[in-house]
């Protein structure tokens, strides 16, 4: 089995290095990189390297476009998206390779460096209408090629969460995202800076689309929606009660909630009914004709 791998890249230059080293030990098919407006000479890196046979450039700031741009060169049987703040570890082409034959779909875990050891994860799968919905990981997973063109990519509506909405769209497809324990990428851990800020406003617009794109007017969408807004508003409080937030930018993040809880509702329903497909992709590949602005091709 042909296997490519794409790497998409955005300001990322000193971690990609050592992201395509470690690709390029496990000797893919092919190697396409894909980058984002960086201002950090990623550029010229990846023009240096013999390992990469493909590089993209867009000039856009969204890593579905880079997703997607990357998916509409590639010319194996199957394709590995692969995160590049991740080394994958070695066996790891082997293992896409093994569960690729009885799968269309396959993710693994990802083992983050502490100074205390090493962390890990595991398969989570949901059962939502009917359906088994098993996430992966956008940094660390792979698919048939006739199964990346089924679902048509990426949606790039998303700036975020669209590796969670192409799970819901592969369980609608009939498919299942297999789990292999080799299939192992690994990355250190982040610095401990305090609390993270979060856009809740983006989350909440991407939850409430792909639920809404993916299940239509159906009491799961509202009700999921509301869950993780109850479980994130407790988290508020106690952040504010420790003093690590004000009061005021407690109640700005649930108006953020609800803001972008409706306008995704909205355009997931808008989405859903502009292709009625199971694929449920109106913004795929197929919705433009190139990305790129430039591309540097070795093969």
């Amino acid at each position: 089995m042909n296997v490519s791998v794409v790497v998409p890249t955005l300001n990322d230059r000193e971690e990609l290095r050592g992201c395509l080293d470690a690709i390029a030990a496990e000797n893919p098919y092919e190697v396409v990189v894909v980058n984002g407006p960086s201002t950090d000479g990623t550029s010229g890196m990846v023009r240096n390297r013999t390992d990469v046979d493909v590089l993209v450039e867009i000039d856009e700031r969204n890593v579905n476009v880079s997703r997607n741009a990357g998916l509409d060169r590639v010319r194996g049987d199957a394709v590995g998206f692969v995160s590049p703040t991740m080394a994958v570890e070695p066996g790891w082409l082997d293992a896409v390779t093994v569960a690729l034959e009885k799968a269309t779909a396959v993710t693994g875990p990802t083992h983050e460096r502490l100074d205390t050891g090493v962390a890990t994860d595991t398969a989570e799968s949901r059962r939502i209408r009917g359906r088994t919905v098993t996430y992966f990981n956008g940094g660390n997973v792979a698919f048939s090629t006739e199964l990346a063109t089924a679902l048509d990519g990426f949606d790039e509506y998303l700036g975020i969460g669209g590796a969670r909405d192409a799970a819901h769209r592969i369980a609608g497809l009939g498919h299942e995202v297999a789990w292999s324990a080799d299939m192992c990428v690994s990355r250190e851990a982040a610095a401990d800076g305090g609390t993270t800020e979060r856009d809740w406003r983006m989350r909440y617009r991407s939850l409430s689309y792909r639920l809404a794109k993916n299940y239509g007017i159906h009491p799961t969408v509202p009700l999921r929606t509301l869950r993780h807004a109850i479980a994130d508003a407790g988290g508020g409080v106690r952040d504010v009660a420790r003093g690590d937030a004000k009061p005021t930018s407690w109640v700005g993040d649930g108006r953020d909630v609800v803001l972008g809880g409706g306008r995704g509702y909205a355009d997931g329903l808008r989405a859903r009914y502009v292709d009625r497909s199971p694929r449920r992709n109106s913004r795929g590949v197929s919705s433009r004709a190139d990305r790129a602005v430039a591309v540097h091709d070795r093969r």
